[in-house]
């Protein structure tokens, strides 16, 4: 039987929503009942992750928990978060569930490393940069991560709140911006380290774009379709 997923998310809205749709989108399905069962729980008043890590904002671990549980409760077989930042409340999240959750940097980590990238930059919030979750889960990996510096930083962080706030042209000046002086200082390929970012950059000829969302989407499909004894939840 197909295993049905619980979505943490509202972290913001608009990822919550282009996550499900690429779970929808990469699914083989034929018909309406081929779909996977997904249960989202767009709970967008769960407080800023960045400005939380960073020691300014409400803690958001108690709504994500509540979050869990509510999904849980609800018939969720496993869970994901649709939000990168939100990453580093994951182990407090993850203990207060039954069922497991799936780990979005480590699952790119997984897919960087399958494809034989060895260096990559990195777009994502202050929150996630410093809290290195990317960088880690790369390391494992004996893959390299060129981060932006302050000055670029601060435009990524300008660009994701424009794209959080409907302001999409103004988002992508300021990330591609970035993302090209990451190609510059030897990056193969950037990672779009926050659900917003994917929502506005995308591959081109001179650039890869790594969609943490769709590799999370695809690894969704791929544990709610295995049966028996081969499913496997990490």
């Amino acid at each position: 039987m197909q295993k049905v997923v619980g979505i943490i998310g509202g972290m913001g809205p608009l990822a919550t929503v282009d996550l499900m749709k690429k779970v929808i989108s990469y699914t083989p399905a034929t018909r309406d009942q081929d779909h996977i069962h997904i249960i989202a729980d767009n709970f967008s008043q769960i407080p800023d992750r960045t400005t939380a890590i960073l020691g300014k904002g409400v803690d958001p671990c108690p709504y994500m928990i509540q979050s869990a549980q509510r999904l849980e409760k609800a018939g969720a077989d496993f869970l994901v978060i649709a939000c990168n930042t939100a990453h580093f409340f994951f182990e407090s999240v993850k203990k207060s569930v039954h069922i497991p959750i799936l780990h979005m940097p480590v699952e790119t980590a997984k897919f960087l490393k399958e494809n034989h990238f060895k260096k990559v930059g990195l777009l994502a919030t202050d929150g996630t940069i410093n809290t290195k979750l990317y960088q880690h889960s790369c390391q494992n990996y004996d893959i390299e991560v060129i981060e932006p510096d302050m000055v670029m930083q601060k435009e990524v962080m300008d660009g994701i709140y424009a794209i959080k706030g409907g302001k999409s042209a103004k988002g992508f000046m300021s990330i591609s911006t970035v993302a090209n002086n990451l190609i510059e200082a030897g990056a193969e390929a950037i990672i779009a380290g926050c659900t917003e970012i994917p929502l506005v950059l995308r591959s081109s000829d001179e650039m890869i774009i790594i969609d943490p969302t769709e590799i999370l989407a695809k690894t969704i499909i791929k544990i709610a379709n295995e049966t028996g004894k081969s499913a496997q939840l990490v």
